[in-house]
Parts: C-alpha cells; sequence; structure tokens
C-alpha cells in the first residue's frame, strides 16, 4: 500500500482533521494495511509506524492521544499518559495545540467536534453502547467546559457500520424502544426478516436533540468495503483469526 487515505468532512473545513482506512500502512495478513490498534494481535513495530503515519497525514509533529475504549459515556480531558496507561474512557476533549486526539474503531462509529471560535476540539468513540449512554452528549459538555458553545459546534461521523449490514435481534430493538417509542425510525426489516439499526443516523438524532446545529454523517460502511476499511462483524463472518482498527484524528495546530 502506497499513502494513507484521509477522509475529511466539510463540516470540520479549515482544521487538522482526518478519517482514515486502512490505505497505506505496513501491516500484514488479515489486518494489512493501516492497522493501529494495540488491541489486535499484529506487530507492535507495524502499529507504531502506522501510528507515525497517521499523525503525519493530519496533523505533522503533534503528539497523538488516545484513551482505553470501554463502550461507555466517559470523557477525559486529554493528557501526556504513556500507550500502555491510557484511562479508561471513550471521548477526549482539549484546547491545546499540538495534540492530535485519536479515536479507534472497526464498526462502532467515530465523531470527531469542533468549536473554531472557542479553540476547542473533541473526538468519541460512539458504538450502540455508548450513543445510547450518552457518550456524543458528555463530549459537547466537556467542551463547554473549556470553553465550547454547542451551538457553534460541528460535527462530523465518519465510517461506521451501515444499517444495510447492521442485522440486530428483537431483543435489541426492544431496549431502544423502551427507552423511546420514537427510536423506531432508526430499525427497518432486513431481508430475513430481522431488524437492522441505523447508528450513524441515531447519533445524528441524539446530537441534534441535544442542540449542536451542524452534523455532517459521511456514509461511509465499514462492512461493506473490505479493501478500505477494518470490520469486527465482517472478520467474524468470515471467521478471521484477527481485525484491525482505523483511527480518526482532529487536532488543533501549534
Amino acid at each position: 500500500m502506497s499513502g494513507v487515505e484521509v477522509i475529511r468532512s466539510s463540516a470540520l473545513k479549515g482544521v487538522p482533521h482526518g478519517f482514515l482506512g486502512r490505505r497505506g500502512g505496513v501491516s500484514q495478513g488479515v489486518v494489512a494495511g493501516l492497522n493501529v490498534g494495540w488491541g489486535s494481535d499484529d506487530d507492535r513495530a507495524a502499529i507504531t509506524e502506522n501510528r507515525r503515519r497517521a499523525v503525519e497525514s493530519v496533523l505533522p509533529g503533534a503528539r497523538l492521544v488516545t484513551v482505553h475504549q470501554v463502550h461507555s459515556s466517559d470523557v477525559v480531558e486529554a493528557g501526556d499518559w504513556p500507550d500502555d496507561d491510557r484511562p479508561h474512557a471513550d471521548a477526549l476533549v482539549t484546547n491545546k495545540a499540538g495534540i492530535l486526539l485519536g479515536i479507534l474503531t472497526a464498526d462502532c462509529a467515530p465523531v470527531l467536534y469542533v468549536d473554531r471560535e472557542a479553540g476547542v476540539i473533541g473526538a468519541a468513540h460512539s458504538g450502540w453502547r455508548g450513543a445510547v449512554a450518552g457518550v456524543n452528549e458528555a463530549t459537547v459538555t466537556a467542551m463547554e467546559r473549556l470553553g465550547a458553545r454547542r451551538d457553534r459546534i460541528a460535527a462530523a461521523i465518519g465510517p461506521a457500520i451501515a444499517a444495510r449490514n447492521y442485522e440486530v435481534d428483537h431483543g435489541f430493538e426492544e431496549r431502544f424502544l423502551s427507552l423511546d417509542p420514537a427510536n423506531e425510525r432508526f430499525f427497518t426489516e432486513g431481508p430475513a426478516g430481522k431488524p437492522h439499526f441505523d447508528l450513524e443516523a441515531y447519533i445524528v438524532a441524539r446530537l441534534a436533540a441535544a442542540g449542536v446545529r451542524k452534523v455532517e454523517a459521511l456514509g461511509l460502511d465499514t462492512y461493506a468495503d473490505s479493501d478500505r476499511f477494518y470490520s469486527f462483524r465482517r472478520a467474524t463472518h468470515r471467521r478471521e483469526p484477527d481485525y484491525g482498527r482505523q483511527a480518526s484524528l482532529i487536532g488543533l495546530p501549534a
């Protein structure tokens, strides 16, 4: 693979950011490409090089900060911790230059945020558990503590599993309907008679309800595009022994 593919959002235009996939990395085998996940069984040297390439493709010279993601609604302010001692959380915020916030995904939705006027950014790992628990709303609140205003915040939702490939069971659907009957609009019946969930649309609706006025959903399906993105569900269906993680990054230039 040659250069790193950097997917950008018009909502975040002018702010160093990128939704990355698997193109442009050095990993081999089932995780071939730009795998940045320490949780995979990939060679650590390859992951390190991939992370370096990821940073250089978005904000050269920046310090990459990630968390140990646990499908929670917990948000932390970016700090100077080592990769082997990352806090357990699913979102980060900062108002400091030279820091690149990083979220890792393989079907869950990465959401990047900015309030340009305040100089505050955020990044959230938003699978269904985190989305239901309020990780995106919590990220907006954490940004406000640093001086942001939610009516000025722009957000972009990167590559995630699309509804057409996100089959769930009826118990999953009922869980959402018990929280709010209006959640029915995020489910459709699939060809096998089981419900399919639209994670991206659910996040958009939650952010709009929280007062975020500008949200761009990129509509990129991790499951469907095996040459471009890693997907936990696809790897599971193929009975592959491992799966990679892609990075979504946002930073403030020094």
